[in-house]
């Protein structure tokens, strides 16, 4: 009995060492001040850095003016992969949003966040002189 159990303790261990896990060059992408109607998709890059291929089941958005694209295939160890993210920019003011990355890593739920502003003309203000007319 106490054979049985430690056999089942080590196939236990190696299957939690030998795990999916990723890492995000960034989990905030900031768009920074961007004027309405401009260009809204940025690409979120990670890497595969565990030992099995990583699987992205979902990405959960809050609200339909965000549309994140997952990748298709497995991400194999040590390779990158790419989640895409367009924000409709048509929505003046600022924007926070949240999105749920879901797959078959250690840490099944990862959150991932983008944020920004929205301005009517975001080309930069003229400056003002400095000289006066006295």
């Amino acid at each position: 009995m106490r054979t049985i159990l430690s056999f089942i303790a080590v196939c236990f261990i190696t299957l939690t060492v030998s795990a999916q896990e990723f890492k995000f060059e960034t989990e905030t992408i900031d768009y920074g001040k961007i004027a309405y109607g401009s260009e809204g998709k940025r690409v979120f890059e990670f890497t595969n850095v565990g030992d099995a291929p990583i699987i992205i089941k979902d990405i959960v958005s809050p609200c339909g003016c965000t549309v994140p694209t997952k990748p298709e295939e497995p991400i194999m160890p040590g390779k990158k992969g790419q989640i895409e993210v367009s924000y409709d920019t048509k929505r003046l003011g600022g924007f926070s949003k949240t999105l749920t990355v879901i797959s078959n890593a250690k840490n099944k739920r990862k959150r991932v966040k983008i944020k920004g502003f929205i301005v009517k003309d975001a080309t930069p203000a003229k400056e003002k002189s400095t000289v006066s007319d006295s």
